[in-house]
């Protein structure tokens, strides 16, 4: 059975999303990860990760900031420090928070039924970290971002463990090394936990896919000479806001010559008949992100972008046909071209062209496929794998190139596709032009003449 797409509503008469169940085992996956390390606690800065560990969220104004943190240990379930009042709304309005399943986590004298108990003290509680540096640093913020670390690190038997930490600020690091704390790497654990999608999250990946087919369609159809790609942004965030995006994070929109070499920034450019267009859209349904490539040709494409497309199309069509559940992202890389192929020097300098990455609440997510590093260090494919292949060609007249990318779901049988715009062909957008001898083709050259005989010198007398 394919993999279903469901409204973003909950309803009664139908098993859509079940938030519980994405809640518990994310954690539980969590957990796993961090009982096959050696350490005794993961602590989170990044939002990604907080929110996988203990389902809080308080907007993405908040990403870049560093300001929230959480915990959680061998023997404990997660606590949320966080800004301000959102403590106060996640008591309310987060009651996971406030049970447990953990025996030293557990009120001893409270009522409970079955595994899940009353915590002895809330997850959800209030604390800042510095700001980045905006916090005065006699403030003495960090130490105390160190000693509430320590305090549960000491509570739970676990002080003389390492800490694993996923990002930090080198004030938090000197505070916790004062308090005694040993500091390690704790991103693996998170990555690796992350690795593998639950059904709940493949639903979620393919729902927010579903959205970005509908912003494609509309970005299809305003497609014209003379929009700017901002305005293409504009459009596609609006798009994307009204079905219910959580946060557009990006629209990469890359038209003419400025897609060879490819900037991976939007620009105020007006489009050009016969331009190449290629578009990039990041956008997040519950925290579940896309990274969604598209390239379309306005008015008319040249037979150099055709070309350029079917290039791009055949190696991602070779790399599909390779997932399967034991398959290595060595197998993939090993069919798309090397840097040198391509114009660049080698693998460092064409980076995150011909690449692939994990999608689940961030964009790049284990596993990572490229040349760069998958021939020499190959991770094996798993069900329940979520990642994006993307490919990219130029075209051999220096004017633009093509872009290709599609997310994928490991399946016991292989593989499914969950990006569903069309993209097996180059598609034209924009008007259709009407000369004395009817359409004009849609496969021509942008440079007029170059589509008549005496413009090519072909004329005889």
């Amino acid at each position: 059975m394919p993999i279903a797409t469901f409204g973003p509503n909950a309803v009664d008469w139908e098993t859509r999303i079940d938030h519980d169940r994405l809640r518990t085992q994310r954690l539980q996956r969590l957990r796993e990860q961090l009982d096959k390390s050696s350490l005794g606690a993961v602590l989170a800065f990044d939002f990604s990760n907080i929110r996988y560990m203990s389902a809080t969220h308080i907007g993405t104004w908040a990403m870049d900031k560093l300001i929230r943190f959480a915990l959680v240990t061998r023997t404990s379930d997660p606590i949320v420090w966080d800004f301000g009042s959102a403590a106060k709304h996640h008591q309310l309005y987060n009651p996971w928070l406030a049970t447990t399943t953990a025996e030293a986590d557990a009120d001893p004298h409270a009522p409970h039924h079955g595994a899940v108990r009353p915590r002895a003290e809330s997850g959800a509680r209030a604390g800042i970290s510095t700001l980045r540096g905006a916090f005065h640093p006699d403030a003495g913020i960090a130490d105390e971002v160190a000693a509430k670390i320590k305090r549960e690190l000491e509570k739970f038997g676990l002080l003389g463990e390492p800490l694993g930490v996923d990002v930090i600020e080198l004030p938090i690091l000197a505070a916790l090394q004062r308090a005694g704390v040993t500091v390690t790497d704790g991103q693996q654990v998170f990555m690796e936990a992350r690795r593998v999608k639950t059904a709940d999250e493949i639903s979620l990946l393919t729902q927010a896919c579903s959205m970005v087919d509908a912003a494609y369609d509309d970005l299809y159809r305003f497609l014209r000479p003379g929009v700017r790609e901002n305005e293409c942004v504009g459009l596609v965030s609006k798009s994307l806001y009204d079905l219910g995006s959580e946060y557009v994070e990006g629209v990469n929109a890359i038209s003419g010559e400025r897609c060879s070499p490819h900037p991976h920034v939007f620009s105020d450019r007006l489009i050009r008949p016969g331009d190449p267009a290629f578009f990039d859209i990041l956008h997040s349904h519950q925290g579940y992100r896309t990274c969604y490539y598209r390239t379309f040709a306005v008015g008319s494409a040249s037979s150099a972008q055709r070309d350029a497309y079917v290039r791009a199309r055949e190696y991602m069509d070779r790399a599909i046909a390779l997932v399967r559940p034991g398959a290595t992202t060595a197998d993939i890389v090993s069919v798309w071209p090397t840097a040198q192929e391509f114009g660049f020097p080698d693998e460092e300098a064409a980076f995150g062209l011909q690449y692939g990455h994990g999608v689940g609440l961030s964009i790049w997510e284990k596993p990572i496929f490229s040349r760069l590093v998958s021939l020499d260090h190959p991770e094996v494919l798993e069900v329940g794998n979520v990642f994006a292949l993307e490919t990219y060609w130029p075209s051999a007249d220096g004017v633009g190139a093509a872009r290709i990318e599609e997310e994928l779901v490991v399946t016991p049988e292989g593989c499914e596709v969950i990006t569903k715009f069309p993209a097996e062909e180059l598609l034209v957008a924009g008007p259709r032009y009407i000369g004395v001898n009817g359409a004009l083709a849609t496969a021509r050259e942008s440079q007029s003449h170059l589509n008549t005989p005496a413009g090519r010198g072909e004329a005889t007398a």
